[in-house]
């Protein structure tokens, strides 16, 4: 099969390599669309690198190739020789939960992580596309059974895909619902509620957080979105953000005219911008709650938080897509996820802004593609899907 691999930083070849051989309990996959994520850069630059051995050593690529891709959708070629509880039939189409966790794994008992539902910190964890296992810019994956959800609509697969970015934001949420912060949101108990938010970046994520935090978690303060790009403002205004641009005003201007003077109670980072954290000082209220979910911050040092540490902020910083399981050990947060997708809480069609036709095009699209104007989204559509 044809596959993307990543030989070195900044260099992708399509090549020929071998087709998954399926474990008994996985089912083998042709694979319909891969969301291009944020993550996938850092990698493809030579900025990250998840594939690290037992000391935490980062294995180098010319040695250790990466098949990138971990926001995919695909269809069931072959169920598994063990079926087990999931029921799966060759032409099911599904969502990938890219993540191997303990039941991933058939570990038992779970390790303590996996008890409490996080299993993005799974203590035998493995991640497609990103910690080495094989990802979905290829034409087909062997994932376990118990990592698939099928799809129960007509949903084209590009707008399947963001499943896996839309659950990251939920988990995101979830984990402000239980932090130990000042401010409180809506699903949290407690007094001092948050009046104010601000989302840094409008970008996939903070066009999702938008979307959550009105539609889902039923957020009805002030809700600010922050992003230089005409279109990414306008999406932002139509999910329920009032939209700043940051070139036209000084954000934390903007952001004190819109708080009379207070400052944020919640500020969240979906940037990945270092500068932006010689800032936070200027927009985030004393003991106010900054989520850090945005990756990459290059460009500053580590002096720069001195400043924010100083303001006595709850940091909350959520990695991945976990929230529980259900009673076969299929990701709890996903279903949701795919849920809202599909019956139109959360809206993902605008967002999807460059469709690829195949691993050639993807190829192009990491060499540039993502600085193209308009582009918030990109999805790869593999054999046409």
């Amino acid at each position: 099969m044809q596959a993307l691999l990543l030989t070195a930083a900044r260099t992708l070849e399509v090549r020929e390599v071998a087709n998954p051989a399926p474990a008994a309990d996985e089912a083998l996959l042709r694979v319909d669309a891969v969301g291009l994520c944020g993550t996938d850069w850092h990698i493809w630059s030579g900025e990250a690198n998840y594939n690290r051995d037992a000391q935490g050593v980062p294995l180098p690529l010319a040695q250790h190739p990466q098949l990138l891709g971990h926001e995919v959708t695909a269809t069931v070629l072959t169920p598994p020789a063990e079926a087990g509880p999931f029921a799966l039939a060759a032409g099911d189409r599904v969502v990938v939960d890219q993540g191997w966790n303990c039941h991933s794994q058939r570990v038992d008992p779970l390790c303590e992580y996996c008890v409490t539902g996080d299993s993005h910190q799974c203590e035998f964890y493995r991640e497609h596309g990103i910690t080495g296992l094989p990802g979905g810019l290829a034409e087909r994956m062997a994932v376990p059974a118990v990592n698939l959800l099928p799809l129960n609509s007509d949903l084209e697969p590009a707008q399947a895909a963001l499943s896996e970015p839309l659950a990251c934001v939920l988990h995101s949420c979830d984990m402000l619902a239980h932090a130990a912060s000042r401010y409180h949101l809506p699903t949290a108990s407690g007094e001092r509620p948050v009046r104010s938010i601000l989302i840094v970046g409008g970008g996939p994520a903070g066009l999702l957080f938008a979307q959550v935090l009105r539609r889902v978690v039923g957020f009805e303060g002030k809700l600010l979105l922050a992003d230089p790009h005409d279109l990414k403002r306008e999406l932002a205004d139509s999910f329920g953000a009032t939209a700043l641009n940051p070139k036209e005003v000084p954000l934390v201007e903007s952001v004190h005219a819109q708080t009379d003077g207070l400052g944020i109670d919640l500020l969240i980072d979906a940037s990945g911008s270092g500068p932006l954290f010689e800032i936070v000082p200027g927009l985030l209220r004393k003991q106010g709650t900054l989520l850090l979910y945005g990756h990459g911050h290059a460009g500053i040092g580590m002096e720069a938080l001195n400043a924010v540490q100083f303001r006595e902020p709850c940091l909350v910083s959520p990695v991945g897509a976990s929230g529980g399981f259900d009673p076969i050990g299929r990701p709890q947060i996903y279903q949701h996820a795919l849920q809202l997708i599909e019956n139109g809480t959360i809206q993902v069609e605008s967002i999807i802004t460059h469709r690829y036709a195949d691993l050639g095009a993807a190829q192009g699209a990491f060499e540039g593609g993502n600085q193209e104007a308009g582009y918030i989204k990109g999805v790869v559509l593999m054999g046409g899907a």
